[in-house]
């Protein structure tokens, strides 16, 4: 049910952000690991609990529960839309962070600038499978620095670490310097 609502969010335009003219293709859209609802399913169990307050407590205070009902409800609407928005896109030439719900932020690193990623697993992530990644760049205050809560990021930093080793930033694997004979 949760994630039929989920879907009817609208999701980040990314396609109208990326270079396809210059062959610039998605490898992987990232969104948060579904932990990140925790807050906001508290909150509506919250609402339903006052909800059930406004109709067997008190009379005169019925308004003030549905009331605190209502902003609840409202509040875990768009904490839910908030993390809904906020994707992580690795591309074929850069990765990128789109995030927002009336606004719309776009952080975005070349391939190119990207020197280290680390990962972070705590005890939760490990066992329900959500990470952390810090990316590592020349330029260090940018806004993708920290990637939170995404799911399976041993193989979202395989991904990143293909695309690297693809475009030939790396250097050449020992196997391919043995095929050239260098």
């Amino acid at each position: 049910m949760i994630r039929a609502l989920l879907d009817r969010l609208p999701d980040q335009d990314v396609d109208r952000h990326l270079l396809s003219d210059e062959g610039e293709m998605v490898i992987d859209l990232v969104r948060h690991h579904w932990i990140v609802y925790w807050r906001a399913v508290a909150e509506v169990i919250a609402a339903v609990l006052l909800l059930v307050l406004a109709v067997i407590g008190p009379i005169s205070l019925g308004w003030l529960f549905i009331v605190l009902f209502l902003g609840l409800v409202l509040h875990a609407v768009y904490l839910t839309a908030r993390e809904q928005r906020d994707v992580f896109v690795i591309t074929n030439m850069r990765v990128f962070r789109m995030s927002g719900v009336f606004s719309v932020r776009i952080a975005t690193m070349p391939i190119t600038r990207i020197l280290d990623i680390t990962v972070e697993k705590p005890l939760l992530g490990r066992l329900i499978g959500f990470g952390h990644f810090i990316f590592e760049s020349a330029a260090q205050a940018q806004g993708l620095r920290h990637i939170r809560f995404i799911g399976d990021p041993d193989g979202r930093d395989l991904t990143i670490q293909r695309v690297i080793q693809r475009s030939g930033l790396r250097g050449k694997t020992m196997e391919q310097r043995l095929m050239d004979g260098n």
